[in-house]
């Protein structure tokens, strides 16, 4: 009878958080240890591990064959050389069960020496470029291991590290790479992990090898020792470290801060005393074409006058030409902005977490990270010199059967003739052991000639030696400190800073931020006409030209002029409009003067319902008297009002049905303010009765039982009021005594002097 169990009665219960928390916590440990942070000892990632585990099994040696085997055969060089496809392959295959992709873009950064400082893998092909371009195909590249990466895993096969078992328990694989080059702080790391992140910078090699061997000369060598050796990252795209030392030593000593890189440039003249800007070399892991990308963005969008050209000369060598406006343009002002606004200058982090011998995630300084490598190298030297003792005390125990073989020659031939069983008779006559016995029945022939014996006795005598000097190296500490010394002094000969491989790129030279330069600065200041036509055309004519001539003041049938007034360049211009808002525009990013120019609401975002109620240059006055129609205002600062969007700036909060109705400047010698109603009732005031204020409503200036107000103005009170008589006769009148008129903030007011104009204008 067929047995039917509901597949429900083995569902168990558990609280929905705890499972979650539970199996999310063995991922975020996974991602921690097996994917995202280096190790502390070889500076390895697991992917990297194993694809430098599987070109080794590979046999995909630096350097081509072996030098025998190129004297007969030059073409042999090559023959290490094997296709990416393979090596990716043969990964992902037998020991990093993930995507092909993720797997050959690490193989890939390996072999980029624009990524890595001292590359692992020696590729032939297409491997991408400093432009951001991705490499080809694996089908189509190439690759073998770097001399690094044999110094990297130098001593595998010596019994230095421990094995563990692939994912599929098929094969083993290293926990770890023995070799004495410095990866980690040599070629850095970068990766983001669940809840902490990496990030470290190349450094040099040969500096980490003298700061190592100052460690192992004294362990006590204090941080400001270490930082006159290791003065800061060393990228391979080189660049200018432009911190000053105290920020470095910071950053090392706690393992967190980061390093403000600069592109390196000069200045290359040209004829007529022209002259360019050269970038050499540019910050660690810029794409150059993105660099170009945001100068070319500059000169476009016309935020960075000074600018005028960019153009990508490089070949295998970067070259980055950089054309100022004029020749009378400053280089290092040109240069300041753009590494203010580009990525010309950025900021490396350096957050030095890594996994220790234990694979627990530390943070740690310089010194710290020395010191566990250090201690790593003593073990594996310790690990070496212990299997190679085993390794003698084998091949000693086979010499001491050969030696007594060869002492009793002729007995031992005869055993082999006359006994049916030799081995067992050779064990009890000589003393021998089962695999001195067998090693014996296993000799050749050619063997029993005399000089084989005085062979074996030197190898044992050597090896007697070598014995001695090995057990003294692993119960000395101190011998194993000068072992270590005399192993790095022979990298350091390949490292060297005088090789192409180990000479610093990145220059450190302290260097302030970058100044802020006024645009104003950057603009050539010229003469302009600036026109504003009623129906709000804008342009900008050459030359400060005659307001009142025919050829000027231009316009489209049906409109007329608004505005026209003088400036330059280099002014700031305000427009208000009646919501209150104000905007600000740039002069020199006006409309020519050819044609009828631009609407004005394509330079700056105007509310629809708003009208223009004011237009003038910045610089007219240092403070602006802001009035609305319901006779409220204040005092505000000309500096506060302006504006670095095309949005403006709210300054006057308008209340109900009101609108903006005055802007004017205020002189610096004004101490009055008049004021005239829609009901021609005039008021003066003093002008510190108002208030200052970068935005608001104001307070009431005059009190109306009908309508609202007309016109404000500030004045001299010693000066009395002045306006123009109606007419042909250009006149004008002035009202010395204002006294009658002279009252207290918020008053209604009384009529103005006889002839004042009809419009309620002043």
């Amino acid at each position: 009878m067929t047995d039917f169990r509901d597949p429900f009665d083995s569902i168990k219960d558990h609280p929905f958080d705890a499972a979650l928390s539970q199996r999310y916590l063995v991922y975020a440990l996974s991602t921690i240890t097996a994917r995202s942070l280096p190790d502390l000892r070889d500076g390895l990632k697991p992917v990297h591990r194993r694809l430098l585990w599987a070109m080794r099994l590979l046999k995909m040696e630096p350097g081509g064959a072996s030098p025998d085997i190129l004297v007969a055969n030059p073409a042999r060089n090559t023959t290490s050389y094997k296709k990416c496809a393979r090596v990716v392959g043969d990964v992902i295959g037998k020991y990093h069960p993930h995507g092909d992709s993720s797997v050959y873009d690490a193989m890939v950064r390996l072999a980029q020496d624009f990524s890595l400082r001292t590359p692992l893998v020696d590729g032939q092909g297409n491997f991408g470029n400093i432009d951001g371009d991705h490499a080809a195909a694996m089908r189509y590249t190439e690759a073998r291991l770097t001399q690094a990466a044999a110094d990297l895993m130098a001593g595998l096969d010596e019994g230095t590290v421990d094995y563990r078992a692939t994912y599929n328990g098929e094969d083993e694989e290293p926990e770890v790479f023995p070799g004495l080059f410095p990866n980690l702080l040599a070629n850095g790391a970068s990766g983001i992990a669940v809840g902490m992140a990496t990030s470290i910078p190349p450094h040099n090699v040969s500096e980490l090898i003298d700061a190592a061997n100052l460690l192992i000369d004294n362990p006590d060598t204090d941080h400001a020792t270490l930082m006159q050796v290791v003065t800061g990252p060393d990228f391979p795209t080189g660049g200018v470290l432009v911190d000053n030392s105290a920020m470095i030593s910071e950053a090392y000593a706690t393992g967190r801060g980061g390093f403000r890189t600069r592109a390196r440039w000069h200045k290359e003249e040209g004829g007529r005393g022209t002259w360019v800007v050269i970038v050499t070399e540019i910050p660690y892991q810029v794409q150059k074409s993105k660099l170009i990308e945001q100068i070319a963005t500059l000169i476009n969008d016309r935020k960075l006058p000074i600018l005028a050209d960019v153009r990508d000369e490089s070949d295998t060598e970067i070259r980055i030409v950089i054309e100022p406006r004029a020749r009378t343009v400053d280089p290092q002002m040109l240069m300041d902005s753009l590494f203010r606004l580009t990525d010309l200058e950025n900021r490396f982090p350096l957050n030095l977490n890594v996994l220790d011998a234990t694979h627990t995630p530390r943070v740690m300084g310089l010194k710290a990270v020395l010191v566990e490598w250090l201690k790593h190298q003593i073990e594996v030297l310790v690990r070496r010199a212990q299997h190679r003792l085993e390794k003698i005390a084998a091949r000693l125990d086979l010499l001491d059967g050969y030696i007594i073989a060869y002492l009793n020659l002729d007995r031992v031939i005869a055993i082999i003739r006359t006994e049916d069983e030799p081995k067992p008779v050779m064990m009890a006559e000589f003393a021998l052991n089962d695999r001195q016995a067998e090693a014996i029945l296993n000799m050749r022939l050619r063997s029993l000639r005399k000089l084989e014996e005085m062979e074996l006795r030197r190898e044992h005598a050597e090896l007697v030696k070598e014995k001695d000097e090995l057990e003294k190296l692993v119960g000395d500490t101190g011998l194993q400190r000068k072992r270590l010394k005399r192993d790095l002094a022979a990298l350091r000969k390949r490292y060297g800073p005088e090789t192409d491989l180990g000479r610093r790129r990145t220059l450190v030279e302290e260097a302030a931020p970058a100044r802020e330069i006024p645009l104003e600065a950057m603009i050539e200041r010229e003469p302009i006409t600036v026109i504003l036509s009623e129906r709000g055309w804008i342009r900008a004519m050459s030359g400060h030209r005659d307001l009142a001539a025919a050829d000027t003041l231009k316009f489209k049938e049906g409109d007329g002029p608004h505005y026209a007034f003088h400036a330059y360049t280099t002014d700031k211009l305000l427009l208000a409009t009646s919501t209150g808002r104000i905007y600000t525009l740039g002069s020199d990013k006006l409309p020519g003067g050819r044609g009828f120019g631009d609407p004005v609401r394509s330079l700056v975002d105007m509310d629809n319902e708003g009208t223009i109620v004011a237009f003038m240059p910045a610089r007219t006055s240092k403070e602006l008297l802001l009035a609305s129609s319901d006779g409220r205002g204040f005092i505000a600062p000309v500096s506060d009002i302006i504006a670095e969007t095309r949005k403006g700036k709210q300054v006057v909060n308008i209340r109900g049905d009101a609108k903006l109705a005055v802007v004017h400047p205020i002189a610096p010698q004004a101490d009055s303010v008049a004021v005239i109603g829609e009901n021609r009732k005039l008021l003066v005031f003093a002008l510190d009765e108002m208030p200052k204020m970068a935005r608001g409503q104001g307070v009431q200036l005059q009190r109306y039982r009908d309508g609202g107000l007309s016109d404000v103005i500030a004045f001299r009170l010693a000066d009395g009021l002045s306006w123009t008589m109606g007419g042909e006769s250009g006149r004008t009148r002035t009202e010395s005594d204002m006294t009658p008129w002279k009252v207290a903030r918020g008053a209604a007011g009384r009529m103005p002097p006889t002839g004042f104009p009809r419009d309620n204008r002043f």
